[in-house]
């Protein structure tokens, strides 16, 4: 559940971004099959591997702009997320901003309070009410559910869905719908990325890993990996692709040839 740019150029990336990943994992997942019965590659499933969080030391954490301050213990509780930028939306009402002990999480906690989200989850900030409603519809009944089981985030999402009373998903539809999507992911052009790894459900440069070639692959990080481990939902993410993608995308948006074929792809897009 992805939010469209708001501009042409910008949907161009975004659908160039989608068609290349959609054919790199079925290439990737196939050839796994073939060759090892290993994981998928975690440039497309990114698994969070088990880790122990260290204690809450109980220093208040702050983020630029914000005249709030948080604890890990706070920044934590998927029940309440923390809002550093109250400012920023409409008061968060319902399940967005409180969730159910213990069956269901905030939905401001992942998608973070002005909607915009994460690569674990999604943005929804702009979209419109029907759909998001009928993305959790079908969550419920088994219709929309991740490529890779071992995803932690897709999984609780579907666990989200279920608990979600009618009142719950009509609420937060019509919160979400209510925002303006921003840009949020830089899109930058090269040969080479940095070598990551998965940290908080996201690719992460490895310190000290050096490069290696981009091949076909997607690398999504964060503009600040310290903003984003703290949450800010003003701090975005940058998307490393392979050369010449921005102009094949913007193909795919301006030849009549390619948008029938985007158009035909996109329904089952919305599935993956």
């Amino acid at each position: 559940m992805g939010c469209p740019p708001a501009n042409v150029a910008g949907f161009a990336v975004a659908c160039m971004l989608s068609v290349l990943a959609c054919a790199q994992i079925q290439k990737d997942k196939a050839a796994v099959s073939v060759a090892s019965q290993q994981p998928p590659p975690p440039w497309a499933y990114p698994i969070q591997p088990a880790v122990t969080l260290p204690p809450d030391d109980g220093v208040p954490r702050r983020v630029p702009g914000s005249t709030v301050a948080f604890t890990l213990t706070q920044i934590r509780d998927l029940y309440v997320p923390p809002d550093w930028h109250p400012g920023d939306h409409p008061p968060l009402p319902g399940v967005v901003g409180r969730g159910r002990k213990p069956d269901m999480f905030a939905c401001g906690y992942c998608h973070y309070p002005n909607g915009q989200g994460r690569p674990e989850n999604s943005s929804l900030a702009g979209l419109s009410a029907g759909y998001i409603a009928q993305q959790i519809t079908d969550y419920k009944n088994g219709l929309r559910k991740s490529s890779e089981p071992a995803m932690t985030p897709p999984a609780l999402m579907v666990a989200n869905a279920k608990s979600a009373t009618e009142d719950d998903v009509k609420i937060s539809a019509e919160y979400f719908a209510s925002l303006k999507y921003k840009p949020w992911i830089r899109v930058v052009e090269t040969e080479t990325v940095s070598k990551t790894h998965v940290a908080g459900f996201m690719l992460v440069p490895l310190e000290g890993g050096g490069t290696e070639p981009i091949g076909q692959r997607i690398i999504e990080v964060a503009e600040d990996v310290a903003r984003t481990s703290l949450r800010d939902p003003r701090s975005g993410f940058i998307a490393y692709v392979p050369v010449g993608s921005i102009k094949r995308g913007e193909t795919l948006v301006s030849v009549p040839a390619a948008g029938a074929r985007r158009s035909r792809v996109g329904p089952a897009m919305a599935r993956t």
